[in-house]
């Protein structure tokens, strides 16, 4: 009997490891790696003679890395971290050695698990083995810091620590995000001041600059934000249709609609065409400042240039008429929409019913709930919201319940300012049986008491005679210490 070749035997114990391997990627890939699993087959990976490559390894962590949340394995980028701790727990004989590679989806697969404080310790790691730190792996260390809130030290790193052909735009990125999302868009424009001085590869681009733009109108800073995009275009970075409309948006929110139209006319001198995002925007700040002919101005515009109304156009209109009582002229441009090719979403319809429950037309918003049912519309929990409201205002309690089973039955769990609106008008009509049935179900389904629906049950009790009840309530409020909670509304 022959023997083995020595090579032919390494190789079979080789392929074992990699079966195994392959059957964590089976599991992964299939949605059946459980942690359990996954450790059990890993730790028999790494008991075998010759290990996999670390290629291959890589492979498993950056597939776990881009795997979604499941019932299996709710966080698969921290199962990553996990076996490779245990890989290192190993000892240095039974597992290849770590590339930069490595480390760069594993200093990533930090941020994705929500443990940013892991990455710098991995980067220590990296340091010790002599592994090389590239421009990948400095970035997802200055995302892990900036996630912590240092971002003054992965700026420090940035520019003191570390070479300059490692300094890259995703790095600069990365610190100015972070800056800007902290509500210090002033620290993120001297970092671009620091870019532009450096000039070459480290100019700061449009990207870089929209951020920094984006923050200073996050922060209220109008002008600020309007000099940096003109001193962006002077500069060089040509703005794209993006960058136009998120200044535009910025600049109608802000009601600075004579500002938002200088942009506009640089976008047109500049060659770069407005689309239905641009109009949206002005046709929106036009409607909240009232001025309806700079409106209809802008609609005629957009026609001429082949650039047709979205439901969104639709719908600024609609909540602006609708709001100022001109219900009659928003219900005719609903109506127009599906003539114009347009079908009225759920904001469409949101919009119409509080514009005829502002003017009582209760029948009218029956035949609007059929109408959604005809286009196959779901109503949402802020539809019920305004259809229960409505009904229980003018006292038609056993329709605004009916609505209010319907919202139960779609599985929508209705907030404590709907109950207070059902509660309210029950204890109104002097239904105080309702009201406490109402009131119970509010404790059975968690939904939060506050002082008002207290008072509601109060006053309720008082007004029918029944004193007793009503002290109860007192008693219960004050045994609980019910405090009022602001409402954010419905």
């Amino acid at each position: 009997m022959s023997r083995l070749h020595p090579r032919y035997f390494s190789s079979s114990i080789s392929s074992l490891a990699d079966e195994l391997l392959s059957e964590l990627h089976h599991h992964l890939g299939s949605g059946t790696l459980s942690p359990q699993l996954a450790h059990q087959l890993f730790d028999e990976m790494l008991r075998q003679p010759v290990p996999v490559s670390s290629r291959a390894l890589n492979g498993l962590f950056a597939a776990l890395a881009r795997t979604p949340p499941s019932t299996t394995c709710t966080d698969s980028p921290a199962l990553a971290i996990n076996l490779f701790n245990r890989m290192a727990r190993a000892g240095r004989g039974r597992v290849i050695a770590p590339s930069s590679h490595t480390y760069s989806i594993l200093i990533e697969c930090c941020c994705l698990a929500r443990r940013p404080d892991l990455g710098p310790s991995f980067f220590a790691h990296l340091l010790k083995t002599g592994v090389t730190a590239d421009v990948v792996i400095f970035s997802g260390l200055f995302k892990c810091l900036c996630d912590m809130k240092r971002a003054d030290e992965a700026q420090d790193i940035l520019l003191h620590r570390i070479p300059d052909d490692l300094h890259d735009a995703i790095s600069y990125s990365v610190i100015l995000k972070s800056f800007c999302n902290n509500g210090l868009s002033q620290r993120a424009l001297d970092l671009l001041r620091m870019m532009a001085k450096k000039g070459a590869d480290h100019s700061p681009g449009v990207f870089a600059y929209s951020m920094v733009i984006h923050g200073f109108f996050k922060e209220g800073e109008v002008s600020k934000a309007c000099d940096l995009f003109h001193e962006m275009i002077q500069q060089g970075p040509v703005p794209n249709v993006v960058t136009y409309n998120s200044v535009i948006d910025a600049l109608c929110k802000a009601r600075a609609m004579d500002k938002a139209e200088v942009v506009l006319r640089s976008m047109v001198h500049n060659g770069v065409q407005p689309n239905v995002v641009t109009y949206n925007s002005l046709i929106q700040g036009y409607s909240t400042v009232g001025q309806l002919k700079e409106v209809a101005r802008l609609l005629k515009v957009m026609r001429s240039q082949g650039v047709m109304p979205s439901v969104v156009t639709y719908n600024s209109l609609m909540g602006y008429l609708c709001k100022h009582g001109r219900i009659k002229e928003a219900e005719e441009i609903f109506f127009s929409m599906t003539l114009n090719g347009r079908k009225p979403d759920i904001v469409s319809y949101s919009i119409m019913l509080r514009g005829y429950a502002i003017e009582g037309s209760l029948v009218k918003m029956i035949d609007l709930c059929e109408l959604m049912a005809r286009d196959g519309v779901v109503p949402e929990l802020h539809c019920f919201n305004i259809l229960i409201s409505a009904y229980a205002k003018y006292g038609m309690m056993d329709v605004a319940m009916l609505f209010f089973e319907d919202m139960l039955k779609q599985g929508l769990n209705p907030g404590d300012f709907i109950y207070l609106t059902v509660i309210s008008a029950f204890c109104k009509m002097g239904r105080m049986d309702d009201a406490l049935e109402k009131f119970n179900e509010m404790i059975d389904r968690g939904v939060p008491l506050d002082t008002k629906i207290y008072m509601c049950m109060i006053e309720g009790y008082l007004n029918r005679g029944d004193s007793v009840k009503a002290e109860e309530f007192i008693t219960k409020m004050k045994s609980r210490d019910i405090r009022h909670r602001p409402r954010k509304g419905n």
